[in-house]
């Protein structure tokens, strides 16, 4: 476990994810942390959402400044970790691996593959060694939360999957993305790694929900059709900020809280 400050405030539940979020708060306000890691992405914004308190960090920053191999996840993780929070929820946007699945729908994930490579991975760089169990990185309590208020909300979400996360900045090629579907994975990100194996190692349950923006290269494979592109992302995600808000604000009351510190 992570040797922590006392806490200058403290929240029950932590998201990171796009700006916006922020508009669901009461009586939010900015909460300055020092990590040993450097800063975060941005101060953490605590306020109030019903009877929870909700920490919030858009891990690219609010002017999406930070690309996803820059972001500072140990950061990140470590200031809602001196926040005191009991669950992290993790929106992220991704490209299917599936042609059944389609623009727009959301999926809780289950599993991940880690693709990337020269990130800062770990708390515990020595000089003792700590193995961290990883075997399934999402909580299954949060998840099936999670899953069940988007269901109530009358989005389309499907219940488990595979995320492979890749470096970035850049998308995949034709040949990278005809192997993860051949592998038999579901999504594929820029950020769920190292994200979801620091939050484990900080003892903190996590839940990722992924938000299908494009299909990846070679899914459905139309010659007339381009790879896509970094604009037809970011309008895919402005047209689903409104609807990942109604399921957040419907799935904060319910989520069960495990007592992590």
């Amino acid at each position: 476990m992570l040797t922590l400050p006392d806490p200058i405030d403290t929240a029950d539940i932590a998201v990171f994810g796009g700006s916006g979020f922020y508009e669901l708060l009461t009586d939010a306000r900015s909460v300055p942390i020092d990590t040993p890691y450097g800063p975060p992405s941005e101060p953490p914004l605590v306020g109030t959402f019903g009877d929870r308190r909700v920490a919030f960090i858009p891990r690219h920053g609010v002017d999406h400044r930070i690309p996803a191999h820059m972001v500072n996840y140990r950061a990140n993780i470590w200031a809602m970790a001196a926040l005191r929070v009991r669950a992290i929820i993790a929106p992220f946007a991704c490209g299917a691996l599936r042609a059944d699945l389609e623009q727009g729908d959301l999926m809780v994930v289950d599993q991940q593959v880690d693709r990337t490579h020269s990130r800062h991975g770990t708390f515990f760089d020595g000089p003792v060694t700590i193995h961290t169990a990883f075997a399934d990185p999402y909580d299954p309590g949060l998840s099936a939360a999670l899953a069940d208020a988007a269901e109530r909300c009358g989005v389309r979400v499907h219940r488990g999957g595979t995320v492979v996360v890749i470096p970035g900045p850049r998308f995949s090629t034709r040949a990278e993305s005809a192997s993860y579907q051949a592998a038999g994975w579901d999504l594929v990100n820029m950020t769920q790694a190292p994200e979801a194996a620091l939050a484990a190692e900080a003892g903190i349950p996590f839940v990722g929900l992924g938000l299908v923006t494009d299909h990846d290269v070679g899914v459905r494979d139309d010659p007339d059709r381009p790879p896509v592109t970094a604009d037809e992302v970011f309008a895919v995600l402005h047209r689903l900020a409104d609807t990942v808000r109604e399921v957040l604000a419907a799935a904060l009351p319910a989520l069960p809280l495990a007592d992590t510190h």
